[in-house]
C-alpha cells in the first residue's frame, strides 16, 4: 500500500512536470516570448458547443437487437460510443488523445471532458493522477489544461492509433515517446506552438490548451497520415446483460489527495463523478467530495460506462517517481452500466489492440451504447464491495 502524503508535498509536486533536464520543472510556465491572451486564443471558441460538439450524439433510429461490433461498424457509427454520430467526417481520422490536468484542485473544472468518447484515469507520481481523453466522434473548442507525458500513454496512441497532445515529459519519458512509429503522432507547445497548443487564462493561471479542429488541420498540415483508423474492438448493445448486480455509487481511491465516487442516476442511466474537494489522511473515513463539471459545456462529468481495470504497474524510477504499466494480454476487470455491477475480463492481445472486455463465458462483453471512463488501477488493489456500493483502493507493492 502507496503511504500517505502529507498536503504540502501532494500540491508542490502535482504542481510539477518533468522537464527535458529530467529534474522537476512546470510545463505551464509562461513562455518568454509569449503574452497571456485575454481572450481565447481559438476565433471559433463559442459557449455553446456545436451540433457536433453534443455529449449526447444522435442515435441510430432504430438500435440493432445484436449491438454494434466488435467489428463491422457502419460508417456513420462512432467504434468508440457505438452510436450514430452527427457528422460522420469526424470518423475519418485518428483520434485525438490530450493530456489533462487533475492536480492541484484550482485547475478544475476542466475544459473540454464531457465531449470525450474515452477518458483514461490512472497513477501518475506521488499519489496524483491525470486523465488522457480521446476524442473522435466530437470535436471541443476547448480542451485542457494540458500536462506533461507519461509512459503509460504509449499504450493508448498505439491503441487507438492516436495524435497525442501534450505538455512535456522527463527527458526519459520523451526519449521512449519519440523512438517509436509514432513520435511524428505526437504534439507538443513546441515547436507546434499556437494553433494548435495555445495559452490561455483571463485571469491570470496561464493554462496549455488545444482545439481538437485545430489539431486535426495541424495534423494535416504536418503531413501525419490522418485517414480513418482500424478500432475495431468494442462491442456495443443497449440491453444490459444477465448476472448483474445492482450499483448505486463506486469509489476509486488512489491517494490521500486524489480519489473519486460515481453516483448512479436512474433518471438518466449514467453515472455521475464527484471528485475530492479536501485531503483524507484518515485512509476513507473523512472523504470530502464535489461535483465535477465541465468548463467548456457547463454539463456535469458522466459515464454511460464506469470500467475498471487492474494492470500490473512497476517503478521505472523510485526517485523521481516514474511508473510504469505492463498493460498487454488480459487481466481482471470491473464495468458498471446501467446501474449493475459486472466482473469480466478485459483484453489487449496485440499493441494495437483497441481494449474491450470478455465475459465469463469468453464472449465480447457490451459496453452501452455511450462514452466510457476508465480507471486503471493495479493489480494489488483492494476490491470491496458492501451492499450497492464498490470501492476500489489503489495499490503498488
Amino acid at each position: 500500500m502507496r503511504k500517505v502524503l502529507w498536503i504540502t508535498l501532494l500540491a508542490a509536486l502535482a504542481l510539477s512536470a518533468c522537464g527535458p533536464n529530467g529534474t522537476l520543472a512546470q510545463p505551464t510556465e509562461t513562455p518568454s516570448a509569449t503574452s497571456l491572451p485575454s481572450a481565447s486564443p481559438f476565433p471559433t471558441q463559442t459557449p455553446t458547443p456545436a451540433a457536433t460538439d453534443t455529449p449526447t450524439p444522435t442515435v441510430t433510429p432504430v438500435y440493432p437487437s445484436e449491438g454494434y461490433g466488435p467489428a463491422g461498424f457502419p460508417a456513420d457509427v462512432n467504434p468508440l460510443t457505438g452510436l450514430k454520430v452527427a457528422d460522420s467526417t469526424l470518423l475519418e481520422r485518428r483520434p485525438l488523445v490530450i493530456k489533462v490536468s487533475n492536480l492541484p484542485r484550482n485547475v478544475r473544472p476542466q475544459w473540454g471532458l464531457s465531449l470525450a468518447d474515452i477518458v483514461y484515469e490512472y497513477y501518475t507520481e506521488e499519489g496524483t493522477t491525470r486523465f488522457i481523453a480521446l476524442f473522435l466522434g466530437n470535436n471541443a473548442d476547448i480542451v485542457g489544461p494540458i500536462r506533461s507525458a507519461r509512459l503509460f500513454d504509449g499504450n493508448i496512441i498505439r491503441m487507438y492509433k492516436a495524435i497525442m497532445a501534450f505538455g512535456s515529459g522527463d527527458i526519459r519519458v520523451r526519449n521512449r515517446l519519440y523512438s517509436t512509429e509514432y513520435a511524428n503522432r505526437l504534439v507538443s507547445e513546441y515547436p507546434a506552438k499556437c494553433p494548435p497548443m495555445c495559452r490561455y487564462e483571463p485571469n491570470g493561471a496561464n493554462h496549455l490548451i488545444t482545439n481538437t479542429a485545430k489539431l486535426t488541420q495541424y495534423a494535416k498540415q504536418q503531413g501525419i497520415d490522418n485517414g480513418r483508423q482500424n478500432l475495431d474492438g468494442m462491442f456495443f448493445n443497449f440491453d444490459p446483460p444477465t448476472g448483474g448486480q445492482s450499483v448505486e455509487h463506486i469509489f476509486a481511491r488512489f491517494s490521500a489527495a486524489i480519489y473519486n465516487r460515481w453516483d448512479y442516476d436512474p433518471a438518466t442511466g449514467k453515472f455521475v463523478r464527484n471528485a475530492e474537494s479536501a485531503d483524507d489522511l484518515t485512509g476513507g473515513l473523512n472523504e470530502k467530495y464535489a461535483p465535477l463539471t465541465d468548463r467548456l459545456t457547463n454539463e456535469p462529468i458522466t459515464a454511460d460506462n464506469l470500467v475498471v481495470i487492474l494492470v500490473p504497474h512497476e517503478y521505472y524510477s523510485v526517485v523521481p517517481e516514474i511508473v510504469d504499466m505492463q498493460f498487454s494480454g488480459t487481466g481482471t476487470a470491473y464495468i458498471f452500466r446501467d446501474g449493475q455491477a459486472y466482473k469480466v475480463k478485459w483484453n489487449r492481445p496485440t499493441a494495437d489492440s483497441v481494449l474491450s472486455l470478455t465475459g465469463e463465458d469468453g464472449k465480447p462483453f457490451p459496453f452501452k451504447p455511450g462514452n466510457t471512463w476508465v480507471e486503471v488501477m493495479g493489480i494489488y488493489s483492494k476490491a470491496e464491495q458492501k451492499g450497492n456500493d464498490w470501492r476500489f483502493t489503489f495499490s503498488i507493492p
